[in-house]
């Protein structure tokens, strides 16, 4: 048997992870453990454990984080999956094949800048960011597609997720707002949601950062007490903390620089991206080192969502959207050809066959 870890640095990683995990334990020939470090909020491992419990994966835990270090280096794992470099050098052996799945793939300078000489592989979800990664002088690279998506081929039919569930009207069309932690839209948008909520519904998924870290607790507080004063709006609790199922109930997408607007492109359904976000003084007065950290370029070339800086500007796009989704939709299957490379659902297939080829050419 092939020992495997996927080491979660956060809980929102998990479902990057999940589709890799299903296909691994339908090829039967891996063991199975799950990680996430010990310093994180008791709540957020709360869910990991009940999660991966459910999932029947073996977790591996301690109080203190160099003791769970240990226990992990203990296992001497043939395969260690990460989401970002994190604690990558400590838990592997020179035997180890470490494999790279990160966590996001939207608009942020880190996506190009996280990676260790220590990767063996590297998923990739598109051509595109292949070719930036290479121009970079990364190796190891391997297209896949994007796993966290994989899903979506088999839910959009499935009625995983019920809006009766969540006392929302399933006569009505809904949105999806999913903003970023930050620089987020949040602020900017709070007052508005209220006025796209007449006859639409809208469901709101915050980052995890929001549920767990000090600085944007209040984002979660915020939104807990607009989705307790209007009927239509329903706020995703911390334990739903994988968006793919909300994607597919959903008619439209709101975001901002999140992610999730390359990762709604699978579903080719109408995008509208937040251009009004909230940045602290000190980015407002270094300007130029808050740019650095994002993705310009990638930024610019947006052109398969509808954009908008003025908040009031919102209601009528959100109309406009659902009365019309099929408008940009010749942009939104460009898009997904270059961001997403397929939508075939099979991007944690060809990831594993990928592993498995690596690991019988480390063996000869």
């Amino acid at each position: 048997m092939t020992k495997v870890l996927f080491e979660n640095h956060h809980l929102y990683y998990l479902p990057n992870f999940i589709p890799i995990i299903k296909e691994m334990r339908q090829r039967g020939q891996y063991e199975i453990s799950a990680s996430i470090p010990s310093m994180m909020d008791e709540k957020e491992k709360v869910i990991f454990h009940s999660v991966c419990q459910n999932l029947d994966i073996e977790t591996i835990s301690d109080v203190a984080e160099e003791s769970r270090i240990r226990l992990l280096r203990e296992k001497a794992f043939d395969v260690v999956v990460v989401g970002n470099v994190g604690q990558l050098k400590p838990i592997v052996h020179d035997h180890t094949m470490a494999v790279m799945v990160y966590h996001g793939i939207g608009l942020k300078q880190s996506y190009y800048n996280d990676i260790d000489e220590r990767i063996d592989l590297r998923a990739v979800e598109s051509e595109s960011r292949l070719l930036e990664l290479k121009s970079h002088g990364h190796k190891n690279l391997v297209l896949t597609g994007f796993t966290k998506c994989d899903p979506l081929v088999t839910m959009t039919d499935s009625k995983e997720v019920s809006l009766e569930k969540f006392g929302l009207n399933a006569n009505n069309k809904t949105v999806l707002y999913a903003p970023s932690f930050y620089p987020s839209s949040l602020d900017k948008l709070e007052s508005v949601l209220g006025k796209v909520s007449f006859e639409i519904n809208i469901i709101i998924k915050l980052h995890n950062f929001s549920w767990y870290q000090d600085r944007y607790i209040y984002q979660s507080r915020k939104m807990q007490k607009l989705s307790n004063e209007i009927p239509n709006i329903y706020l995703a609790p911390p334990e739903e903390y994988n968006i793919i199922p909300y994607y597919s109930v959903s008619d439209l997408l709101l975001s901002d620089i999140s992610s999730t607007m390359f990762e709604y492109l699978y579903l080719n359904r109408p995008i509208i991206m937040a251009e009004c976000i909230t940045v602290r003084l000190k980015h407002q007065i270094l300007k130029k080192r808050f740019m650095k950290k994002m993705d310009i370029e990638r930024m610019e070339n947006i052109d398969f969502g509808f954009r908008f800086q003025n908040p009031d500007d919102l209601p009528a796009l959100v109309y406009h959207g659902l009365e019309y989704p099929s408008d940009l939709e010749s942009e939104r299957l460009t898009a997904q050809k270059e961001y997403l490379y397929k939508v075939d659902g099979q991007a944690s297939v060809r990831l594993v066959d990928a592993i498995e080829i690596k690991l019988a050419g480390k063996s000869n």
